[in-house]
């Protein structure tokens, strides 16, 4: 009860650095950070992972050791059923919306892990893996519970804690994991790249596409350098009227691409 006592209040922490991260990547572009603020997301998810890994997986750990060197019997338990199964119905809920949340955002034959490892929004796949870790700690806490009162064996309980520490070390390596190639500076995913390469090729003016860099920027920010071979012998007035209709075509097919460079090729 206690490691998930601790993990609630962790929890209920981290949904308010989820805002904070939220609200500071709207900030327009300066001259400071001429792309954006869009990255504070996943600086912010960062500290959320952080958050998780020492306040929610070390503290029950350490929680549990102690609990192990010196264990009590379980004295009336009711309040502890009662807690744990409220706890899963508001985690079950906020689970079931995050992966309604996915989703959506899954593509034709993709499973929803791969949906996860895709998505650039943090505040979205965070949540689903926190909730996910949330709701295995909750049947933890009550195979704890309920086998130490059945057995009347006092170092079921404390073992529990430890186990549930170590599930949501798990959730923050993952979360970690993802979140830090966010922040390095993660490309468009293989199929969208194509797509934007097919949409490049449509321009009669554009004979070769090289190479197209991306970097996400932010959960619906892009930026974009595409290598672009023009026809030769175009005059600078057609060049500027190509470019200008492929930032177009560009952009209006793929919103989350807000910044497009071109590149001339060289062949």
């Amino acid at each position: 009860m206690v490691a998930e006592g601790i993990h609630s209040a962790v929890d209920t922490g981290n949904e308010l650095l989820l805002l904070i991260g939220l609200r500071r990547s709207m900030q327009r572009p300066d001259s400071a950070h001429p792309f954006g603020y869009g990255k504070a997301q996943y600086v912010w998810a960062m500290i959320v992972a952080l958050s998780i890994f020492t306040l929610g997986g070390g503290v029950s750990i350490y929680h549990g050791i102690l609990s192990l060197r010196d264990p009590h019997p379980i004295e009336n338990p009711f309040w502890s059923y009662l807690v744990l199964i409220v706890a899963a119905a508001f985690e079950g809920y906020s689970w079931l919306v995050s992966r309604k949340e996915l989703a959506q955002r899954r593509r034709d034959g993709e499973n929803l892990w791969q949906t996860v490892r895709r998505s650039q929004d943090p505040a979205v796949f965070t949540v689903f893996i926190e909730d996910s870790a949330a709701l295995v700690g909750i049947a933890i806490a009550l195979a704890g519970i309920g086998l130490g009162q059945l057995l009347d064996n006092p170092y079921i309980d404390p073992s529990a804690s430890i186990l549930i520490g170590l599930v949501l070390i798990c959730a923050a390596i993952i979360l970690a994991r993802e979140i830090g190639g966010l922040i390095i500076g993660e490309s468009l995913d293989k199929e969208t790249l194509d797509q934007v390469r097919q949409t490049v090729l449509r321009e009669p003016d554009v004979e070769l596409v090289g190479r197209l860099l991306s970097m996400q920027l932010g959960s619906e920010q892009v930026l974009l350098v595409a290598e672009v071979s023009f026809k030769r012998g175009m005059r600078v007035e057609e060049l500027d009227q190509a470019i200008s209709r492929l930032q177009h075509a560009v952009s209006s097919s793929f919103p989350v691409i807000t910044k497009v460079f071109f590149d001339a090729l060289e062949r």
